[in-house]
């Protein structure tokens, strides 16, 4: 049997809010925008590439959720970009507004730093040793 996981929910405040700064902060790619009817949509972003999982952006549909778009791990990093040039990506990110929390480091699994997304959820940005 083979699988894989194609989508992880992502919340959000706002559709276009969330796509714009993924699409200018990240270089993530808008895979579909599809209305759903009263005020859902269907939204996929990612990097552009067939590898790995995207995100499914869901807006906040009550209190209870819209509490929980700042936290989606508890305060620990969430969420995990690779990439093949760590300088590179850290650089274009800074530059389009991305706030990181620390300085890169250098683990044994590769070169990485964490950085907050535009509502405060945090993410490793990662190079991996092989």
């Amino acid at each position: 049997m083979h699988q894989h996981i194609a989508l992880i929910t992502y919340l959000v405040r706002d559709y276009d809010e969330a796509v714009t700064w993924f699409q200018a902060a990240l270089g993530f790619k808008l895979f579909e925008n599809t209305n759903m009817g009263g005020g859902k949509r269907w939204v996929i972003v990612g990097p552009d590439t067939d590898r790995g999982a995207r995100f499914m952006l869901a807006k906040a549909a009550d209190e209870v959720q819209a509490s929980q778009i700042s936290n989606a791990a508890g305060g620990r990093v969430a969420y995990f970009l690779h990439t093949d040039d760590f300088s590179r990506d850290e650089k274009i990110m800074k530059a389009n507004g991305v706030r990181f929390l620390e300085a890169p480091r250098h683990e044994s699994y590769g070169t990485v730093a964490v950085f907050e997304d535009l509502y405060g959820n945090k993410w490793d940005l990662l190079q991996p040793t092989n």
